[in-house]
C-alpha cells in the first residue's frame, strides 16, 4: 500500500481503494461514509480483523496437523508443517549437524517475507502469538514496557546459535512452535481424551440415546482422539511452560514475544529493514492511543515513530487511530533496535562457557543403561534433535516419552523409548516420517525392523519361572521377529510333591533382539518389569535377520 503524496481521491464507483486522512491507501468497508472528495470517513475495512481471519486459519490449521500427528500417517499436508517453515527450527539444526537439515530450504518463504514486510509471521501465523492474543489479561490503559528486558530475546538467539556451533542444542526447547506442540501432543490433547471420555462414558451409562454416545465416539475415535489412552512423563512440566508462557501476559501483552522468544530475535533481525512500514500523517494530535493498543511496545512515545524490528505488522494502530491519520506504506527502514557489542560478546562468552559445563557433566556422557532412541537415531542424534516432540506425538504406543536428565541437560526432552510404558511397534517407522531435522532417519519398513536400538536382559530373581519355579512364556510370545530373539529351554524342577515336572525358561539371543522392548512392556511382573531392554554402548546400527 503506497501512498505519500497529494494525490487525488479515487471515486467509489472507479476503486474499491480509498484515501485515508494520511495519505495513505486503505481498503473501505461497504458501509464506509465519503465526503464530498471521496474520502474515507466511516471504518476503513479493518485489516485487523483480516489479520484475525489469518491467525484463526493459521492456529486451526496447526491443531489439526497436531491431532493428525498420529499413526498411520493420512495427512495430505505433512505434520511437521510449521517445523519445516521455522527458520529458528532450521537453522538451529543446520549449524549443528555441520550440514543442511532436511527441510530447511522450506523457511526460505517465511525469510524471504520477513525481509520484505517485516515480522508478519509472528503477527499472522504465529500459533503461540495467535493464542497470546486470545489471552489478554491487560488494561488497556496501562500498558507497560519493560525495556531493560529488551535485549533478552537476542541474547538467548546468540547463546543457542553459539551452542549450535558446538552441538549443542538445549535451547532449543525455546522454539516457540516446539513449546506448543509439545503442550499439544503430551498433556493438552491426552486430557481432552481423558475429560471426553469420562463424560461420553458417563452419559452411555445413564442409558440416555446409547446409540448417539456410540455415533459420537465413532466420529472422535482414531480421527480426532486416540483409541488407547497414552500417558506421558514430564507431561505437567510441559504444560506448565506453556501455561507461564500464557501467564507472562498479565505483565504486558505478548510479553514472551516481546522480551524472550527467540525466535522473534531471529525475525527481528531479518525483518528490521523491511520497507513496509507505517506512516503517521499531519493530522496526528499525538493522542497515544497507537502507543497504548501496540501490543509489542514498537511505537514510541506520542506515536510518530516505531521500531520496524518489533513490529508485527498486527494494523491495530491503524484501526485505534481516531484520525485515520496512521497508514502504511513503502519507505526507508526506520531505526530499530540492536543489542550492543558488550552485550554480543557476553552473551559469546556465556554461550561458551554453558556448553563447556554441559559438556563436563557426567550424565551427558550418555551412559545411562536405559537411554533407548528411537530406531533411525542418527550417530550424531543431539546436534540434529530439536526436542519438538513429533515423534513423541505420533508413537502409536507411547513408548517415545521426552526425556527428563538422563543425558544431562544436552539431551532434555530429546525422544527416548520407555518400554513400561510403550514398545516400538513392529508394523511402524512414522518417527522418521516426522522429524523435521533428520535426527531419526526416515528408514523404510522393512530397514526399519532391522534396526538395533537396544538389547533386552532377563533379570533372573525377578523373571517368575526363573525366581518362582512357576510358568510364564509372554515374553516369547510378544517377540515380533520371524526368528524369536527370546527362546524357552526347557529344564526340569521339582514340583510341589517332590516330583519332578517341566519348566520353560526364557532366554534372550542376543545377537537377533533388536530392542523393541514389546516384551518388557507386556512382562506381568509389577513395577520393574524382569526383562528390560538396555542401550548398549556405539550408534545404532543394522542386524541383519533370517527370514
Amino acid at each position: 500500500m503506497i501512498g505519500d503524496g497529494p494525490n487525488p481521491p479515487a471515486p467509489p464507483s472507479q476503486s474499491p481503494i480509498g484515501i485515508g486522512k494520511g495519505g495513505d491507501l486503505v481498503t473501505p468497508s461497504p458501509h464506509a461514509e465519503r465526503g464530498p472528495g471521496g474520502e474515507v470517513r466511516g471504518r476503513v475495512l479493518s485489516l485487523r480483523r483480516i489479520r484475525q481471519s489469518v491467525q484463526a486459519i493459521a492456529l486451526v490449521l496447526f491443531l489439526y496437523l497436531a491431532v493428525a500427528a498420529t499413526f498411520p500417517l493420512v495427512s495430505p499436508l505433512p505434520v511437521d508443517l510449521f517445523f519445516r517453515a521455522d527458520p529458528l527450527a532450521g537453522l538451529a539444526a543446520s549449524l549443528s549437524a555441520r550440514e543442511l537439515a532436511p527441510y530447511a530450504l522450506w523457511a526460505l518463504p517465511v525469510v524471504l517475507a520477513t525481509v520484505l514486510l517485516g515480522r508478519v509471521f509472528c503477527g499472522w501465523l504465529c500459533p503461540l502469538g495467535t493464542t497470546l492474543d486470545v489471552f489478554r489479561f491487560d488494561d488497556r490503559t496501562k500498558r507497560r514496557d519493560y525495556a531493560c528486558l529488551r535485549p533478552t530475546k537476542h541474547l538467548l538467539l546468540l547463546l543457542l546459535v553459539v551452542g549450535a556451533l558446538f552441538g549443542v542444542l538445549p535451547l532449543a526447547v525455546l522454539d516457540p512452535i516446539s513449546i506448543y506442540m509439545r503442550a499439544v501432543g503430551t498433556a493438552i490433547l491426552p486430557s481432552l481424551n481423558l475429560v471426553v471420555t469420562a463424560a461420553l462414558l458417563a452419559l452411555y451409562q445413564t442409558g440416555l440415546a446409547p446409540d448417539f454416545v456410540l455415533a459420537v465416539d465413532g466420529l472422535l475415535r482414531p480421527a480426532v482422539l486416540p483409541v488407547q489412552q497414552h500417558t506421558y512423563q514430564m507431561s505437567t512440566v510441559l504444560a506448565g511452560l506453556l501455561a507461564g508462557v500464557v501467564a507472562l501476559n498479565l505483565l504486558a501483552p505478548r510479553f514472551w514475544c516481546r522480551y524472550l522468544c527467540p525466535l522473534g530475535a531471529l525475525l527481528s533481525v531479518l525483518g528490521r529493514a523491511t520497507p513496509l512500514r507505517r506512516r503517521v500523517g499531519p493530522e496526528c494530535t499525538s493522542c497515544g492511543k497507537c502507543v497504548a493498543q501496540c501490543k509489542m511496545a514498537a511505537i514510541r512515545p506520542k506515536g510518530l515513530r516505531g521500531d520496524a524490528a518489533e513490529c508485527v505488522q498486527c494494523f491495530d494502530c491503524v484501526d485505534e487511530c481516531p484520525e485515520r491519520a496512521i497508514g502504511v506504506r513503502l519507505g526507508w527502514p526506520e531505526p530499530a533496535y540492536s543489542p550492543s557489542r558488550r552485550q554480543l560478546l557476553a552473551a559469546a562468552g556465556l554461550g561458551v562457557a554453558g556448553v563447556a559445563v554441559l559438556r563436563v557433566d557426567a550424565s551427558a556422557s550418555g551412559l545411562d543403561q536405559h537411554l533407548v532412541r528411537p530406531p533411525g537415531a542418527a550417530p550424531d542424534f543431539l546436534q540434529r534433535c530439536i526436542r519438538c516432540s513429533q515423534c513423541v506425538k505420533v508413537c502409536p504406543t507411547g513408548g517415545l516419552q521426552p526425556a527428563g536428565l538422563q543425558s544431562g541437560w544436552e539431551g532434555l526432552w530429546s525422544p527416548v523409548l520407555v518400554g513400561r510404558l510403550g514398545y516400538c511397534e513392529w508394523s511402524c517407522n512414522a518417527c522418521g516420517q516426522v522429524c523435521p531435522t533428520g535426527a531419526i532417519k526416515p528408514l523404510e519398513l522393512a530397514q526399519k525392523r532391522k534396526t538395533f536400538i537396544g538389547t533386552a536382559y532377563i533379570d533372573q530373581n525377578r523373571c517368575i519361572p526363573w525366581a518362582d519355579q512357576r510358568d510364564c512364556i509372554v515374553c516369547q510370545e510378544m517377540c515380533p521377529l520371524p526368528e524369536k530373539a527370546i527362546v524357552l529351554d526347557p529344564v526340569e524342577v521339582a514340583d510341589e510333591s517332590g516330583g519332578k515336572r517341566v519348566l520353560k525358561r526364557p532366554r534372550v539371543i542376543r545377537e537377533w533382539c533388536i530392542g523393541c522392548a514389546i516384551c518388557e512392556n507386556r512382562c506381568p511382573v509389577p513395577r520393574e518389569a524382569a526383562i528390560r531392554v538396555y542401550a548398549l554402548a556405539g550408534s545404532p546400527r543394522e542386524r541383519s535377520l533370517a527370514g
